[in-house]
């Protein structure tokens, strides 16, 4: 990066890369929690590329699920907030959903699944993702999970020839469920 670029402003993609690489420190054992709060607090408020690039200039870039696996047809981000899908939705075949201090729900009791296997990439540091799939669909879920959880929460056989969910988790500090849709009371 030159001189200049350095005092480019910062784009809100730019900072949500530089929490993940933050995150990722911490996961790896590179930052404190302290460390960490401190960092992502001043990354938050940073308002150049400059100020973004001395905050994370001692770790690593953030090798999120996208970077492993090449890009995804679509992504859905969390970031200090809550995310969902829900109602009526095609779902792509390959989904990058990413919880930073945040919380994200997918519903797909309703969604249109057109292929046979769903990849999700669900890359979770200090939030949740919560897939809400219907019974009868086969999940499989792998990953990591670190100083944190993934689970499956489904009852019965998957039907012959459902679609498969294929859930890959990179975890740290949250949760990755995937479990029945909450039945309506009428």
């Amino acid at each position: 990066m030159s001189a200049s670029d350095g005092r480019l402003r910062a784009s809100d993609a730019e900072r949500d890369h530089a929490i993940e690489s933050l995150s990722d420190a911490v996961a790896t054992g590179r930052l404190t929690l302290e460390e960490y709060s401190e960092r992502s607090g001043s990354v938050l408020s940073a308002r150049t590329q400059g100020e973004l690039a001395a905050l994370t200039a001692d770790v690593p870039a953030a090798s999120s699920a996208l970077a492993r696996t090449g890009s995804a047809d679509e992504e859905i981000a969390a970031l200090l907030g809550n995310e969902s899908r829900k109602g009526p939705w095609v779902v792509p075949s390959h989904l990058a959903v990413r919880s930073v201090l945040g919380d994200c729900h997918l519903e797909m009791q309703h969604a249109v699944i057109r292929q046979p296997v769903t990849t999700i990439d669900a890359t979770v540091r200090f939030g949740s993702v919560t897939i809400f799939v219907p019974d009868g669909i086969e999940v499989r879920l792998s990953g990591r999970a670190v100083l944190g959880a993934k689970s499956v929460q489904l009852r019965g056989e998957p039907r012959p020839g459902a679609p498969v969910i294929e859930v890959r988790c990179d975890v740290f500090c949250g949760a990755v469920t995937v479990r029945r849709p909450k039945l309506l009371m009428r």
